[in-house]
């Protein structure tokens, strides 16, 4: 097997290094960075990891104490490797590194615990990069445009960097500008992932991570273009107005190009920050409430989904005047447009694992794909145990224990969890992203979805569920009828809220304790 493996890693090396050669030798470009140093730099990584599975595994029996040891230390060792080659490589390395290492309740822990260090430890590019990008893309140089412009930027990302500047008018802004040679790296960079997944499948049958591929071919020239992610700066700030809590920087397209985006600049703590949220008397149980309100917001009744909210990209400030929370929400390149049936299976999905009715729970996880694999779907979903899903999710506290358990059940059933990834809709993938960055942000703030989450959720699905009904019909007696079934609906969801809120304050126990002692007394 290991000989096997050494044949197909050297294919592979031939393979992927002549497809650099040809892709990469009509330009003049950085050996380092380029050419047969960075597909040999990811050949070699690919081939190191997949022997050491091979080797540190075979003579250990499957089940035992010291196999679960030795897979987990080999798990670290190859999430290490797999960690400094996207740090080496960079551009679309680095983001597909962040995407696994955003998927804590799917993957090994060892991997996501090791992966999540790419969120905060990008590589940056030089001011001579930054300067070349805006004079390409601007036609001027920094010192004609801004007052100031810092050098270090605020922020490094796996596609580009943003620095605080003050326009020639005194306009403080934020300018996130592109990695110069992610562009030409990107495409380059996903064949060589496919051809490098293709060798390895042909080693470990079960091992189904195509979907990434799949996900980055189609989502990274979007994420690519600046003016698309202004649009969609702009798109989501209409669509959530209502909101007063949530602030979207303004867009000066008049500045803007595809590589270069110029937005208001605004500052805060990131969302995961629990020390930042102490020392400015932030809820963070209020917090966590409003950012759930955005999000089932976008996710059940618009289909309109950010789906990269990972602690950088979601700030929090405490306005001084109004002392009102406002979550800032940042970094807009990766929307999900939902098409309607998909979001309404979702919809009533979820309204079925809130009610634990597992018959629907069966019948909407079978019509997004998952198949007879409906009981791990569901536990993905929700990042709780089965008998917590059949119990209600709602109705029964995260333990520690039980988080543990989903832990090592991703390790156990990683073959389940991929086969399953590749079965479902593509538009459910960067919502399991989301829903995981959403749990992590919750994790870092010592706090879980509380039962005023699901009440929201219930109530935008209610919302989703009457307008999706009343579109479908011209009748008004039927409209009504749908209507009043609405209202009757969130009229029930609010007064349980209420009882609820009375249940955890000091009148509602003080009521609960006197009538006690009546039925004592009588």
């Amino acid at each position: 097997m290991a000989r096997r493996a050494l044949k197909l890693a050297s294919f592979a090396t031939v393979a992927a290094t002549t497809t650099g050669l040809y892709l990469y030798g009509n330009k003049p470009l950085d050996p380092n960075d380029f050419g047969f140093v960075r597909v040999g730099r990811a050949v070699a990584t690919t081939a190191v990891i997949t022997y050491d599975y091979l080797t540190s595994l075979r003579s250990i029996p499957r089940g035992t104490e010291e196999y679960d040891y030795v897979k987990s230390q080999v798990h670290v060792r190859s999430a290490e490797r797999l960690r400094d080659l996207c740090c080496a490589n960079r551009g679309t390395f680095i983001k597909v590194g962040q995407h696994l290492g955003a998927l804590d309740y799917l993957l090994p822990e060892e991997y996501t615990r090791t992966l999540k260090v790419l969120h905060s430890q990008a590589p940056q590019s030089s001011m001579q990069e930054i300067e070349e990008v805006i004079r390409e893309d601007l036609g001027k140089e920094i010192k004609e445009l801004f007052i100031n412009f810092e050098d270090t930027p605020l922020g490094a990302a796996s596609l580009a960097q943003v620095h605080k500047a003050v326009l020639q008018d005194g306009r403080t802004v934020a300018v996130k500008v592109q990695h110069p040679k992610v562009q030409a790296q990107s495409t380059k960079d996903i064949l060589l992932m496919e051809v490098l997944l293709l060798a390895v499948k042909q080693i470990f049958s079960d091992f189904e991570f195509l979907w990434l591929v799949e996900e980055a071919k189609k989502n990274l020239p979007l994420e690519l273009d600046f003016l698309n992610e202004g649009k969609n700066a702009e798109k989501v700030a209409q669509m959530l107005k209502r909101f007063d809590f949530l602030k979207v920087p303004k867009i000066y397209w008049e500045l803007s190009t595809r590589r270069v985006l110029f937005m208001e600049f605004m500052e805060g703590g990131q969302v995961n920050d629990k020390a930042y949220m102490e020392r400015n008397g932030i809820n963070v149980n209020e917090l966590s409430r409003n950012l759930g309100k955005l999000y089932s917001e976008m996710i059940f009744v618009n289909g309109f989904v950010h789906c990269d909210p990972h602690p950088g990209n979601v700030l929090v400030r405490k306005c001084p005047t109004t002392c009102k929370t406002h979550i800032i929400l940042l970094d807009h390149g990766l929307y999900q447009v939902r098409r309607e049936h998909f979001r309404l299976d979702y919809c009533r999905l979820w309204q079925a694992l809130i009610k634990a009715d597992m018959k629907r729970v069966q019948k909407y996880s079978r019509r997004l794909g998952a198949g007879d694999l409906y009981p791990l779907f569901a536990c993905m979903l929700t990042a709780r145990s089965w008998e917590a899903v059949n119990r209600g999710i709602d109705q029964v506290p995260v333990t520690a224990k039980e988080d543990m358990e989903i832990r090592t059940n991703a390790a156990a059933y990683l073959p389940q969890i991929n086969k399953l990834l590749n079965n479902v809709p593509r538009q459910m993938l960067l919502l399991l992203k989301t829903n995981d960055l959403l749990r992590g942000i919750e994790s870092a703030l010592q706090i879980r979805a509380s039962a005023s989450s699901f009440l929201n959720m219930s109530r935008c699905c209610i919302r989703a569920d009457s307008t999706y009904q009343r579109s479908k019909t011209d009748s008004l007696y039927r409209k009504a009828q749908i209507s009043l079934s609405e209202a009757l609906g969130l009229w029930q969801i609010n007064l349980y809220e209420l009882f609820l809120r009375l249940k955890g304050s000091h009148l509602g126990n003080w009521v609960i304790a006197f009538l006690s002692w009546m039925h004592r007394c009588s």
